[in-house]
């Protein structure tokens, strides 16, 4: 696992297998491993499952799979989910993925456009948008230049600030502040708590969305993107066809098929926001 909090990973893969009648301890066992958004503590921990001898690498997030496959050619890795996978080299193609690598993508850098274009109504006259990146991701390179062609479509300026550090979240945001931007797009690889990066948004009156679901929890704007939840009980499924036999090289990659649009209207109001209705009811979920 990539991000920093593993718990709600753990909670929707385990059932998952439930679901399907695997149990700990009697026919399957778990090896977790947390990287808490480090790539080289990445690499550490795929070295250390291969020499553990497991059967399957389920990896979340784009470097946790990168590091899973430098680490092994052989056992298949579950990507659940990963950004961009072809352009990155994990498959040959989605629909035959070859070597050792299926599972999910979260199409992150696809939906750059349709994240901008509810910044651009929940914010007025928002002309400047802020993207932070990790700066250590290899995805960031897809979704940077996706965002930029995107926020040209549009009319915005988008301007791009590496966050390589926890301690640096004021920082960056302050830059960000100075550069004009009412409103920011927050990944879901940084190495900095979600409610540090929440704060840090609405310290400097930004209206923020990510790419990752608990955010607007963590007292972020707003999440739209695939369902992780979705999708971390559906690998379950993709580890049960492996352990079946099923080659990963030909287990096609799956697309998300259930998309989440969550809102923190409580956030909202504090930024002094009136969210239109046509905003609100695209909402899946709206947090008071």
């Amino acid at each position: 696992m990539f991000a920093l909090d593993t718990a709600p990973f753990q909670a929707n893969f385990r059932q998952g297998l439930r679901e399907l009648g695997y149990e700990e301890g009697r026919n399957l066992r778990l090896e977790w491993r947390a990287a808490a958004g480090q790539p080289e503590l990445a690499a550490q921990h795929a070295n250390e499952l291969v020499r553990l001898g497991v059967s399957v690498i389920v990896a979340e997030f784009t470097p946790a799979v990168l590091a899973a496959r430098k680490a092994t050619s052989t056992i298949p890795i579950v990507m659940a989910p990963a950004g961009d996978p072809v352009t990155l080299g994990l498959v040959a193609s989605l629909s035959r993925p070859g070597g050792n690598v299926t599972g999910f993508s979260n199409l992150v850098v696809e939906l750059a456009g349709k994240r901008l274009q509810l910044l651009r109504a929940m914010v007025p006259a928002l002309a400047n948008v802020g993207l932070v990146v990790s700066g250590s991701d290899p995805l960031d390179q897809s979704l940077v230049s996706t965002a930029r062609l995107a926020a040209q479509s549009v009319s915005l300026q988008l301007h791009v600030a590496d966050l390589k550090r926890s301690d640096d979240v004021d920082a960056v945001f302050e830059r960000l502040s100075v550069q004009g931007c009412k409103a920011v797009i927050v990944p879901g690889n940084l190495p900095a708590q979600p409610q540090r990066v929440a704060n840090a948004a609405l310290r400097w009156r930004m209206a923020s969305i990510s790419l990752v679901s608990n955010f607007p929890e963590a007292g972020g704007l707003a999440f739209y993107g695939a369902s992780l939840p979705d999708i971390q009980r559906r690998a379950a499924a993709t580890v049960d066809r492996l352990l079946q036999g099923t080659r990963p090289g030909d287990m096609p990659v799956e697309q998300p098929t259930v998309f989440e649009f969550v809102l923190n209207l409580s956030t909202a109001r504090r930024l002094g926001l009136d969210l239109p209705e046509s905003v609100r009811l695209q909402a899946t979920k709206v947090i008071e």
